[in-house]
């Protein structure tokens, strides 16, 4: 299965997924895109609250079409990137 983007099928690698990525936590948290790198940990270096988590998710939800449990252990910024090349590539 791979993501679906635009309505294009297509592997994509972290690269490809974290400009995008560091957009929407960029405009979600009124920071600037490279104030989120891949180390960036949402609650203690952005200041997230689980609201502020839980928007993103749903905004990354939408972009990318993949579903992500809030079980899921995401702190960082390279959790995201990472729990999508994965999701793309199952």
């Amino acid at each position: 299965q791979n993501l679906t983007l635009k309505g294009e099928h297509i592997n994509m690698t972290n690269e490809e997924v974290l400009p995008k990525v560091q957009s929407i936590i960029a405009d979600q948290l009124d920071k600037k895109p490279e104030e989120v790198t891949l180390t960036t940990n949402f609650k203690n270096d952005l200041d997230a609250d689980s609201l502020d988590i839980f928007e993103i998710i749903n905004e990354i939800e939408d972009e990318f079409d993949v579903k992500i449990d809030t079980d899921e252990s995401i702190e960082t910024v390279a959790d995201l990137v990472n729990f999508i090349t994965e999701k793309a590539e199952a």
